[in-house]
């Protein structure tokens, strides 16, 4: 299907591809589905209807408590992580020109992890000042990464390289704290390094949601540039485009939602990674297919989160082992086709 041209009366023009958005459409649709599922999975279950008409004021106090105050703000929260590491990952993708751009290919992740745990158990700090520590040590990765690539401008693959090397360092000092933690914070911080959402709260809703709310705008803002700038640095000169400007508001806005989204639920694997991948797959459109990939993030956590709940039975694990299992899959297949595909 070639894409069309919608043109508004004040003279705005927005070029939309029938299939990427029926694929969005359908994501979407997916992900508000599987959201009701999980709200209705536990111990007390709900069936689809009662969530619906709990959610909309109509269940007993006992389904109002348990889907308002429990279970509400757990699948929020996987929304909100899952669409905010779809999101950073498309970007980090397409800036690095590499389908192993990711965050958790290039170390921000683990930054945010080092944070949380310096936080951990040198100050034995709360749940806010743990999530304080995951937003600083993401943005102090992303800026020393930054840094360090750049060299006249930043290359895909010296920010991959790079971002290896201080993922290996961050592991290095992560390991290095964990030597030093004695059982009760060890133990918390293996807990929150894992990645889950048991447990989330309002709390951690509102702040994410905030973040996202104005870091979304910023980067689907940027969409058309992020497209110039996939056909390199020259062409997307000659059409305009302000290169190391709009690459640095990019860098800047996925690394805040890699921080963010971390801080909220830990961070989990391979989110990043695969759903700008699979969302491409389906829209088989060219570009960073920033949308789709971003529901493609949520439909993916609040899957995993329904996978972890029941289907390992009475063992419930973190939904970050879940993404752990599938994303280690995932990798070693994208490893094997770019290979034989001769891109690496």
């Amino acid at each position: 299907m070639t894409a069309k041209t919608i043109r508004t009366r004040g003279g705005l023009s927005l070029r939309v591809a029938p299939r990427s958005a029926l694929v969005v459409a359908g994501l979407l649709a997916l992900a508000l589905t599987a959201s009701v599922v999980l709200i209705g999975t536990g111990d007390f279950p709900m069936t689809p209807a009662e969530v619906l008409t709990t959610l909309t004021g109509g269940g007993t106090p006992a389904q109002e408590f348990i889907v308002q105050d429990l279970r509400l703000p757990r699948v929020l929260v996987g929304l909100l992580v899952g669409a905010a590491l779809g999101l950073a990952g498309a970007v980090f993708q397409s800036v690095s020109r590499n389908p192993l751009g990711s965050p958790d290919v290039i170390g921000f992740g683990q930054g945010s992890a080092a944070g949380a745990l310096t936080v951990i158990v040198l100050f034995h700090g709360d749940t806010f000042a743990v999530a304080g520590g995951a937003v600083v040590g993401g943005v102090l990765t992303g800026l020393a990464v930054y840094l360090l690539s750049w060299q006249k401008g930043i290359h895909g693959y010296r920010l991959v390289l790079v971002g290896i090397g201080a993922t290996a360092v961050l592991t290095a000092a992560r390991d290095y704290l964990m030597t030093k933690a004695d059982i009760v914070d060890a133990t918390r911080s293996m807990v929150w390094m894992v990645g889950s959402l048991n447990g989330r709260d309002w709390a951690q809703v509102w702040p994410l949601l905030v973040v996202c709310g104005v870091v979304f705008p910023v980067v689907f803002g940027q969409g058309r540039s992020l497209r110039m700038l996939e056909m390199g640095d020259d062409a997307a000169y000659a059409l305009g485009v302000r290169v190391e400007r709009c690459r640095l508001v990019l860098v800047v806005a996925a690394v805040l939602l890699t921080a963010v989204a971390t801080a909220a639920a830990g961070p989990v694997a391979f989110v990043a990674l695969a759903a700008p991948q699979l969302a491409r797959r389906l829209t088989r459109a060219p570009g960073p297919n920033l949308a789709a990939a971003t529901c493609m993030g949520a439909a993916l956590l609040v899957g995993a989160d329904w996978a972890s709940q029941r289907v390992f039975g009475a063992d419930q694990l973190p939904v970050g082992a879940v993404t752990g299992m599938l994303g280690g899959c995932y990798l070693l297949w994208l490893l094997i086709t770019e290979r034989r595909a001769g891109r690496i």
